[in-house]
């Protein structure tokens, strides 16, 4: 099936299917985690069945989220490199917010505030992989001392709940600029939305579009 003439694919394939597992597999983990973070949120490991089978699942799912991520990152760190567009956007961040940018923000695939984001994932997810190995009874948590593990467990809280707000941040601003959501789903956007949004990624397009006419002929 031909795409329409006013979509452009943002998002490939395998690409969607990596993010959308992670999705899953992290939402499994996180509120199996919750249930183990207070009292009141022990109902929340019903979500992987059983506690006893949610504390055998959780550390295996949270390897999975680590691939997922690892897999995403080398798929997208070229896009995510800090460069000297991204002032212009951080320095426009209210009007941003307000959508009312008047001006181009040369602003490439990802923007400064989701390169941030991107950044500040790894970073928790690489955390939450070191120490959760270090406090994995089964398998690690013996080649450790004690207050060791113990310091493993409050970092692993911590860097948990951090990724918690990170993704929940990300997921309000996928709901707030329209297209976006539709756009994982179906790996294509608007040229429209593209123009709106990431201006410099769209005239890089456009460009290679010009390029490649110019060659056929």
């Amino acid at each position: 099936m031909k795409k329409p003439n006013n979509l452009i694919l943002r998002t490939r394939f395998s690409d969607r299917f990596c993010h959308w597992i992670v999705v899953i597999c992290f939402f499994l983990v996180a509120l199996s985690g919750l249930s183990w973070f207070y009292p009141s949120f022990s109902w929340l490991s019903g979500v992987l069945g059983t506690p006893q089978l949610a504390r055998l699942l959780h550390p295996f799912l949270g390897v999975v989220v680590f691939l997922g991520l690892l897999f995403m990152f080398f798929r997208f760190v070229k896009y995510n490199i800090p460069n000297k567009t991204d002032r212009l956007w951080l320095s426009h961040t209210k009007q941003v917010i307000l959508n009312r940018v008047e001006q181009p923000l040369q602003v490439g695939k990802y923007n400064a505030g989701q390169k941030i984001l991107f950044w500040l994932i790894m970073l928790s997810i690489t955390v939450l992989l070191v120490s959760g190995l270090i406090m994995w009874r089964a398998y690690f948590s013996h080649l450790f001392s004690i207050e060791m593990v113990r310091w493993a467990i409050l970092v692993h809280s911590i860097a948990g709940i951090g990724l918690m707000l990170l993704i929940a941040g990300h997921i309000y601003l996928a709901i707030w600029v329209r297209g976006s959501i539709s756009g994982m789903v179906t790996g294509y956007v608007s040229k429209s939305w593209a123009k709106q949004h990431h201006d410099g990624w769209y005239d890089e397009l456009q460009a290679e579009e010009k390029n490649k006419g110019t060659k056929t002929l």
